[in-house]
């Protein structure tokens, strides 16, 4: 099986409110709103996060973000307004911080996740 692209999708209550916020955490606009209750973050190449309205299952997801240096990325957020929890180590490398949306959905950022 040939995968081209992997969908983050988190369901949400109210889609400006969660397209605001998620606007705060990436630090920029949707790339794409192709109807009015989704918006699309190209993030990588085949790697896409989608904030969909969907009351009945908001904040059931985790969605886990890798990135290169975590301090920076919680200072970026703290100049957008966010703030994530303590940061935790795992294994013996990775460094673990989390926020979630205003729904409820767990944002967790990882710095160094495979060994």
């Amino acid at each position: 099986m040939h995968v081209a692209r992997v969908l983050m999708v988190a369901p949400v209550r109210d889609i400006d409110i969660a397209v605001a916020w998620y606007e705060r955490l990436l630090g920029r606009p949707a790339d794409t709103r192709p109807m009015p209750s989704l918006a699309d973050w190209h993030l990588t190449e085949g790697g896409w996060l989608q904030v969909f309205e969907d009351a009945e299952h908001a904040g059931s997801t985790l969605l886990n973000l890798e990135v290169p240096d975590l301090d920076r990325a919680l200072a970026e957020l703290a100049e957008h307004g966010l703030t994530a929890g303590p940061v935790r180590t795992g294994g013996q490398r990775t460094r673990i911080a989390a926020l979630e949306d205003p729904d409820g959905n767990r944002v967790t950022l990882l710095e160094n996740p495979v060994a």
